[in-house]
């Protein structure tokens, strides 16, 4: 009779909480049962191992073989457990030094040849074996996006062989180091391509520097999509730990894994109208980030926004107020972060030529009022601003870009600059500021006060729009360098409510 323990990391959301791996061998008729709530495929990992061990010229254990997987409320799927199985058995059965496995984690999915096949979301368990203190050993091709976690030991194998030479002290698997010149410095449109439309790009700065909400509301054509693309290239590099945190969320979502050398590129996420809501929120019966979640810390882009099911726009309202979205399902719970930046954009009427001074647009009141009604009230109310992006002149896309036009670079490091302002004062962006924050960062003076009492008579503002209108002009003043928010800067801020006042 034999024991041997040893560790491994299930997949829940973006956690990846500890598994215990237990190996029992006793005698008996020859029989290999896994317990631990295990799902079909980890069920299957034990004819894996076995090939696996047989091709290896290994010795498969006579007798009765129990593998426990704790916790055993913790649901385990897929093959992420096989080379620590395979490992338990021979160290149980006397094949491996038991006694070098507690040092160690381990993940990866078994070939019937042992070759070791990569597996999908193994960021989240990279940081969760660094903060355990012990080093990671797992498949070749998932070695590079684990070592994107500092002060970890990271030994990629090919093979199970090479990792059982390591455990017997015959040939230490190599160390994986960052490789840094692969990486790829973030490559975003410039804003300069942009011709005309200053006030959108103003528009889109203050939007960076804040981490505002933006609408986007214009004819076809007129650069909407163009200045959208360019947001990402407006705010302020990720920190390692912000850049880590999206890249785990890409980690547990893309099949094959994601490219590290992107690692450092703000995410942008552009759904297509016909998306459901479970494509934008998550789920499944195992659930699975949706696009708001891969948006994190970066741009979600919905372009058409009266087109999308009104019931999907819904699921919206409460992550652009937490920061956070939580799906329920009967066998499991996940919480994904979504704070990421909604920029969307919209024609004036079913048409889209409301306004143009050709007279092509032919749609009635009516027409006009129900396809800006399949967007709620509630949702317009959580957007900070609404901006318009007019027709304008085709002469201005002849010949090269004016003089002194703003370019992404400059307009970042202005973005760059009111950040730290907001950092330095409330440790958050302005759009993150609770309602006491906001009465303690945005007072008004008394002619403030009145323009404010003007607006909220004219507008019929609600109150989230009053408190939003204040945090944007906190931000033009933050871009001005200003210590209070002035008139102008109120003033820019109302103007900025484009639908809340009312049709053109």
């Amino acid at each position: 009779m034999a024991l041997c323990v040893l560790h491994s990391r299930a997949r829940v959301g973006i956690a990846a909480p500890l598994v215990t791996v237990e190996v029992h061998l006793a005698g008996g008729l020859p029989a290999l049962s896994i317990v631990g709530l295990p799902e079909l495929a980890v069920k299957e990992s034990k004819d894996r191992v076995r090939g696996a061990l047989l091709n290896g010229r290994f010795q498969f254990p006579l007798g009765r073989i129990t593998i426990n997987l704790a916790p055993a409320d913790l649901p385990k799927e897929g093959g992420r457990f096989d080379l620590a199985i395979a490992l338990g058995i021979l160290g149980a059965s006397g094949q491996v030094q038991a006694g070098r496995l507690a040092a160690c984690e381990f993940l990866g999915e078994l070939a019937l040849s042992g070759d070791l096949r990569p597996i999908a979301g193994v960021l989240p368990a990279a940081l969760a074996v660094r903060d355990a203190g012990r080093e990671l050993i797992l498949p070749t091709e998932n070695a590079a996006e684990a070592a994107l976690v500092s002060d970890l030991t990271v030994r990629p194998a090919p093979h199970l062989l090479a990792v059982c030479e390591h455990l017997n002290g015959a040939r230490s698997l190599p160390v994986c180091c960052p490789d840094q010149a692969a990486v790829c410095a973030p490559d975003y449109p410039d804003l300069a391509e942009v011709r005309g439309q200053e006030q959108a790009k103003r528009a889109l700065e203050v939007a960076a520097a804040g981490g505002h909400s933006l609408l986007l509301i214009g004819p076809p054509g007129t650069g909407k999509s163009m200045l959208a693309n360019r947001l990402p290239g407006l705010l302020p590099p990720l920190t390692e730990a912000e850049a880590l945190e999206t890249a785990a969320i890409r980690s547990i979502s893309e099949r094959g894994g994601f490219d590290p050398a992107t690692w450092l590129q703000r995410p942008f996420r552009s759904p297509h109208h016909t998306a459901s809501g479970v494509a934008l929120v998550g789920g499944g019966s195992n659930p699975r980030p949706g696009e708001i979640s891969l948006a994190h810390l970066g741009v979600l882009f919905l372009d058409e926004l009266p087109e999308f099911d009104r019931r999907v726009l819904e699921v919206l309202r409460e992550p652009l107020e937490s920061g956070r979205i939580h799906i329920s399902r009967a066998a499991q719970q996940a919480e994904f972060p979504a704070r990421f930046q909604l920029v969307a954009a919209m024609n004036p009427c079913p048409c889209g030529y409301l306004g143009d001074s050709g007279g092509r647009c032919h749609c009635t009141a009516d027409q006009v009022a129900r396809y800006r009604g399949r967007i709620s009230g509630p949702l317009l109310d959580r957007i900070d601003m609404h901006v318009e992006v007019p027709r304008f002149d085709l002469s201005v896309l002849d010949g090269p870009a004016p003089a002194g036009a703003s370019t992404s670079a400059s307009a970042r490091a202005r973005v760059a600059a009111a950040r730290a302002c907001q950092q330095a004062r409330a440790g958050k962006p302005n759009c993150a500021l609770h309602p006491r924050e906001v009465e303690r960062d945005c007072a008004l003076d008394d002619s403030g006060r009145r323009l404010m009492q003007q607006a909220l008579a004219r507008l019929a503002l609600s109150a989230r729009a009053y408190h939003r209108i204040l945090k944007v002009a906190r931000t033009i003043a933050d871009l001005a360098g200003a210590a209070s928010i002035a008139v102008p800067h109120l003033s820019e801020a109302i103007g900025y409510r484009r639908l809340d006042r009312g049709s053109a």
